[in-house]
């Protein structure tokens, strides 16, 4: 499994991008995108998916 951005919640701060242990965050087209193939939900690096933990908008960082 993996998780994903909601586009209309996000704000473009940056913050999960520079959280993200797989490198699974990118700028695409002015908004922050989860490669589902990077993705591990930080599994053996931490204890819950630091995209989720650092987003400021709650719930903008979700299970896919």
């Amino acid at each position: 499994m993996a998780y994903k951005i909601i586009a209309s919640q996000c704000t473009v701060c940056g913050a999960c991008e520079f959280e993200c242990p797989n490198a699974a965050i990118r700028l695409k087209n002015d908004m922050y995108i989860i490669d589902p193939k990077k993705c591990t939900e930080c599994v053996g690096h931490f204890d819950a998916p630091q995209c989720a933990v650092v987003c400021p908008v709650e719930n903008t960082c979700v299970p896919a």
